[in-house]
């Protein structure tokens, strides 16, 4: 637009500027408007009505310009049409007094506003993108606000201390991950780095996402959980692009610890997935991992991994420097499974109950099982008590009769790890399982 004058020229620099000035784009079309530019008007105004739906100003400058479309028409129809030519000038020269009836009179609001957004839709792009920085909406490099993509948890309430019993993995966890965490000058007197990363792995059901909350609350750093179906997508790299995101909201919330649930799924052996996207995935958790993707690296951010079989989780995420720290969760102990009975029967109408033979009755069962077990006496005395028209309480005889009734959810569990632990005890990565196994008398 070389023959531009130069006030329209500085004004639309001064536009592109200052994209959402509503009444620096509305005195820009003005401009245009008075130059018999219409087209371009009706774009401007377009554009301030999506910034200002309803600026009554953008209004009516859109039925001014919509409403002389005819300074264009006429040039092509004059050599088709001669003879309504000396009809047109009319309501051109009569410009000024055409606003008054259209935009101040009651017809106004009639406007076809449908139409006028069918004419103006290839010249308008989407409001989108003329506003990268607004709420929930991509930012100009195509990365969505990672505020609505991923929910961060702020620093729960739970601590070890709501954990029962299970005095061996709270002694782990305190020294191989709390203590420097709590201690800074001792940290920086060793050279100990703010960054690390824990592998529990154990049967089903034996609460490793409970204690990963509990560090968190211990660590008072927010709390992010990823499974595989937060990650996964049909779209060749976007998969790529979630594991990325997720890693970048972490350093941004830190101190905030990553906690990936069912890491055999989202960490599977590469030599073992025939998929090439699975692949991919594992490739970017290792980067992210090492924190070459963000030049301050992982300070501040603690990655908790739970998986059930950690023997097929892949062997390059498990080196020093990533999830170089494994905890075995084992069955709850004797006073673990006392408290998660009574955290299950506190509000189950309840007559002496013998707690000490209960959990006799109930070694290795998992947390999951234990809960199933006063499910299962409650349905027995309700049913009794709709037989009989009498409510009925919970005795300690429904809760031994659901115990024997259900079997532990573990052993399947330890039968598929003694084979592990005995013949693919590479390095002692499980050695703890096999003490174990050996403490139980199971091998």
């Amino acid at each position: 637009m070389a023959d531009e004058s130069p006030l329209i020229r500085s004004l639309r620099a001064a536009v592109a500027a200052a994209p959402g000035d509503v009444p620096l784009r509305l005195h820009f079309a003005e401009l245009l408007l008075a130059e018999g530019r219409h087209d371009e008007a009706v774009a401007e105004a377009a554009v301030a009505l999506q910034h200002a739906p309803g600026d009554a100003d953008a209004r009516a400058l859109m039925v001014r310009a919509m409403g002389m479309p005819q300074a264009v028409a006429p040039v092509s129809e004059e050599p088709a049409a001669p003879a309504p030519a000396p009809e047109e000038p009319a309501p051109v020269s009569e410009k000024p007094a055409a606003p008054a009836p259209v935009s101040e009179g009651p017809a106004a609001p009639s406007f076809d506003w449908d139409a006028a957004e069918q004419q103006v839709q290839d010249l308008v792009g989407p409001r989108f993108l003329d506003d990268p920085q607004a709420d929930g909406a991509d930012g100009a490099d195509g990365t969505a606000g990672d505020a609505a993509a991923w929910d961060v948890d702020a620093p729960g309430a739970v601590r070890l201390a709501d954990v029962g019993g299970m005095d061996e993995v709270k002694e782990r966890l305190e020294a191989a991950f709390l203590a420097p965490m709590r201690n800074p000058e001792l940290r920086r007197l060793y050279g100990k780095s703010l960054r690390g990363g824990l592998l529990l792995y154990g049967p089903p059901g034996c609460g490793k996402t409970f204690i990963a909350r509990a560090v968190a609350g211990e660590l008072g750093a927010n709390f992010l959980t990823v499974s595989l179906s937060d990650v996964l997508d049909m779209w060749i790299g976007a998969s790529e692009k979630n594991i990325h995101d997720i890693f970048e909201t972490a350093r941004r919330q830190a101190p905030c610890v990553v906690f990936l649930d069912e890491l055999d799924a989202l960490g599977a052996k590469r030599s073992r997935t025939h998929h090439s996207g699975l692949r991919n995935v594992v490739n970017q958790l290792l980067t992210e991992l090492d924190g070459i993707a963000s030049g301050a690296g992982n300070e501040g951010v603690f990655v908790l991994a739970a998986t059930n079989v950690p023997w097929d989780v892949d062997i390059a995420l498990r080196r020093p420097g990533r999830l170089d720290r494994t905890l075995l969760v084992l069955p709850p102990d004797a006073a673990a499974r006392e408290s998660i009975l009574r955290y299950h029967l506190r509000e189950r109408p309840i007559e002496a109950v013998d707690l000490g033979k209960l959990v006799k009755a109930t070694e290795d069962f998992s947390g999951a099982d234990l809960a199933h077990v006063c499910e299962t006496a409650a349905e027995a005395a309700l049913l009794d008590s709709a037989r009989t028209g009498s409510v009925r309480l919970i005795t300690t005889k429904d809760l031994l009769g659901a115990a024997r009734q259900i079997k532990p959810s573990t052993e399947p569990w330890f039968a598929a790890a003694r084979n592990v632990a005995m013949f693919a005890n590479e390095g002692g990565l499980y050695d703890d399982l096999l003490a174990h196994l050996k403490r139980k008398r199971k091998l």
